[in-house]
């Protein structure tokens, strides 16, 4: 990484991810490289890496050399995920891991990245890395969250449940936590399954960062696009997105709705009745009717929808 250093890049990409005083990115250091350059990088030599070269470029002050640590443990993972039949039994210690012969499992994966949240301190370190890691892992771990069930752990203590992905949302120590909360459904949604997307948006429906609207926004289009009456009726705050059947084999995404709602009602939420859009900050709501067709965006910008009973 340190060798495709551009110095002429550098200035760019600062400006691009606002490191300047006040700034979401306040203080973050670059290297000049594009993501291409550092994805090659990655593809080169992610089979070679060990957690203690990872834990070492994690911890590095340059924002690049962060992001390849980030995909390194994303190749990992998917790889060692191919390879283990049950992705929870390898042992490991989370930040602790010091030694080159510690197992690679999945569930090792899982407990680096979450023990090393503090280091994935921007967008585009959430974006790239949370989803096709954290996501998959819940979404074969933890097919339905449910509130006060047993639940798995992973070695390092780690749930195997989306109540995680609610607790970062709801308690997440910074606005990248919170992200992490909600962007890791895109999994969910590429699988057909939403309401964990609508139950976590509600947390964070008020949240006071225009990061967080982005995020939210993008990710309720993002469910649109799967099933558009289902986005509607979470805008509306109709009760009819629930009642769809799902690819969850026999249960269907009312009983993922329901449980959903017992994860949002641990957070102090009401079942939602009134419109949504109405409340939910311009920008999230901007980012969630982006598909929808231009008469039915400015009917909701202009909160004149009239909800279908």
């Amino acid at each position: 990484m340190l060798s495709h250093a551009d110095p002429s890049q550098v200035a760019g990409l600062a400006r691009f991810f606002k490191t300047g005083p006040g700034q979401y990115g306040e203080g973050d250091r670059f290297l000049g490289i594009k993501v291409p350059v550092t994805r090659a990088v990655v593809k080169n030599c992610w089979r070679q890496i060990s957690f203690p070269e990872l834990e070492e470029c994690i911890e590095s002050e340059y924002h690049e050399v962060r992001l390849a640590a980030l995909l390194a443990l994303v190749e990992i993972f998917k790889h060692s995920a191919k390879r283990t039949a049950n992705p929870g039994v390898a042992p490991t210690a989370g930040r602790a891991i010091a030694t080159p012969t510690a197992p690679l499992s999945p569930a090792a994966c899982v407990d680096f990245y979450l023990s090393h949240t503090d280091r994935i301190n921007n967008w585009d370190l959430v974006d790239l890395s949370c989803y096709p890691l954290l996501g998959e892992w819940l979404l074969k771990t933890d097919g339905i969250a449910s509130a006060g069930t047993a639940r798995n752990r992973t070695p390092g203590g780690i749930e195997c449940s989306r109540t995680l992905l609610y607790d970062l949302a709801r308690n997440g120590k910074t606005i990248w936590e919170q992200r992490i909360g909600i962007v890791s459904t895109m999994t969910f949604i590429r699988n057909g399954q939403l309401s964990d997307t609508f139950a976590i948006a509600d947390i964070l429906l008020h949240h006071p960062h225009d990061l967080i609207h982005k995020a939210v926004g993008w990710l309720l289009r993002e469910a649109g696009k799967r099933d558009k009456a289902a986005l509607e009726a979470y805008l509306n705050g109709t009760p009819s997105a629930s009642k769809r059947p799902g690819p969850l084999g026999s249960k269907t995404l009312d009983s993922v709705e329901n449980a959903s709602t017992a994860n949002a009602s641990t957070a102090g939420l009401a079942s939602a009745t009134a419109a949504r859009y109405l409340a939910m900050p311009r920008t999230m709501l901007r980012y969630a009717i982006e598909k929808f067709p231009e008469k039915e965006r400015q009917q909701y910008l202009s909160g004149t929808v009239t909800p279908a009973t």
